[in-house]
């Protein structure tokens, strides 16, 4: 389990991959929640001038999976999503930042259960709301 903040390292360890190219940005990254957000450019639209629901789930299932990096339990290397949903609420527009904040709400040893909430916090409406499953993988 990793101890403190790790937004730094994380925000290190996207560069290059969806992440990174969505231009996510990390506040924190810890046992247990993370925090973060990206301003909307043409890069995060659907054709119709909207915000693509993949730049929602990227967001926020980073934050659940970066969280759950950071909350692993003693000698398990890593994690696998296993269920995912998203109730879609809201949208944003170009220039508006979208943020969220992911927290742990079942820390077993096989399986972690997060939620994580999107806002426009331009309007200050909530987006989405998510939940995924994780379930935490040992060396064999």
């Amino acid at each position: 389990m990793m101890q403190g903040n790790q937004a730094a390292e994380f925000t290190q360890r996207q560069q290059g991959m969806l992440p990174g190219e969505l231009a996510l940005e990390w506040e924190e990254v810890a046992q247990g929640r993370a925090v973060g957000r990206f301003t909307a450019s043409r890069k995060h639209m659907a054709p119709n001038g909207f915000l693509h629901a993949a730049s929602v789930i990227c967001l926020v299932d980073s934050a659940c999976g970066y969280a759950c990096v950071a909350s692993l339990p003693e000698g398990a290397t890593g994690f696998t999503t296993i269920e995912l949903k998203t109730n879609f609420l809201g949208t944003a527009r170009e220039g508006e930042t979208v943020a969220c904040t992911a927290r742990l709400v079942h820390g077993g040893r096989m399986t972690q259960v997060w939620d994580a909430e999107a806002v426009n916090e331009t309007t200050g409406k909530t987006m989405a709301l998510f939940r995924c499953t994780q379930m935490v993988l040992y060396p064999r």
